[in-house]
């Protein structure tokens, strides 16, 4: 793969040797320019767990996308760059405490001198990497807290709410998987009417800020914790705010 491609791609000018540093460096990068979309798939384009096609559509066609191809697009790079990793299938919790099907979002292990739990594919979550052997409380630059439990062989990723509260957001165990592994759930994913993807149109992406959100025809800005939103008119708006919030153009 164009390794220099894609590190342009996500504006990233820093070291590239297989570190922690490194890795949490890469992560942040690609959170801060590569959106969370399922556009494609409003569109009425097939997604397949193809990483060759992951690799076109971010790099080439300046895209985002959903967790198989982000996570897998990374995870193309970070082979490159010479950090040893596996695919890791996650189920994502529910309100009502169930957790959805396995292979439901594809997250990333990266073994260093200790491993790490990444993620590009998630949407608002974690902006830099979790230590994956600790329960200990993860504080990142944003000032939110995670930590990574352990129930019963499965390992949850929860994220500490005002009041002091824990909201899991997914389980995952550390049996490794093949990308191929995901197909069957990422057709499920982009025709199930059951699947949140199908739903309505979602395109977002971190800032240094905060974030920013496109849900079909709602803008949401959130800016050092304030929140506003904002109805757009029509598509030819919609088409404008892709281009300029998210640099996305079809």
């Amino acid at each position: 793969m164009d390794v220099s491609s894609y590190l342009a791609r996500i504006a990233y000018s820093g070291p590239t040797d297989p570190t922690s540093s490194t890795l949490r460096q890469l992560q942040v990068a690609h959170l801060y320019t590569v959106p969370f979309e399922n556009l494609d798939i409003h569109l009425g384009r097939k997604i397949t767990c193809n990483e060759e096609r992951f690799l076109q559509k971010v790099i080439n066609h300046r895209r985002g996308g959903f967790c198989y191809e982000l996570n897998g697009a990374f995870a193309a790079l970070l082979r490159a760059l010479g950090f040893p990793l596996t695919l890791l299938s996650a189920r994502v919790s529910r309100e009502d405490g169930t957790a959805s099907a396995e292979f439901d979002h594809l997250a990333l292990r990266v073994d260093l001198q200790e491993p790490w739990l990444v993620d590009v594919g998630f949407g608002d979550s974690f902006l830099e990497p979790l230590r994956l052997e600790t329960e200990e409380e993860q504080q990142e630059r944003t000032g939110r807290t995670y930590r990574i439990v352990k129930v019963a062989g499965v390992r949850i990723v929860q994220r500490r709410l005002e009041g002091g509260t824990w909201k899991p957001q997914y389980q995952f165990t550390p049996r490794p998987h093949r990308l191929e592994d995901f197909e069957a759930r990422c057709f499920y994913q982009q025709t199930s009417p059951q699947s949140h993807f199908t739903r309505q149109r979602i395109c977002t992406l971190a800032t240094p800020e905060g974030r920013i959100t496109l849900s079909d025809l709602k803008l949401i800005k959130t800016i050092r914790g304030q929140r506003s939103e904002q109805m757009l008119k029509d598509e030819d708006e919609w088409k404008k705010v892709l281009w300029e919030f998210f640099g996305v153009r079809f």
